[in-house]
């Protein structure tokens, strides 16, 4: 193989590494659920 082929074969391998990575990631860290809860006060609402 010459160099550019086997620096092309590396870049591919490394970006297909990355893109594996992100995608493990993406399944495996799941967001925490909170419940946010806020009371306004009556005077800020005109009647």
């Amino acid at each position: 193989m010459s160099r550019a082929t086997s620096f092309l074969v590396v870049v591919v391998i490394l970006v297909a590494v990355f893109a594996g990575g992100l995608f493990y990631l993406d399944q495996a860290v799941a967001p925490e659920v909170q419940t946010v809860e806020k009371v306004l006060p009556n005077d800020q609402f005109s009647r």
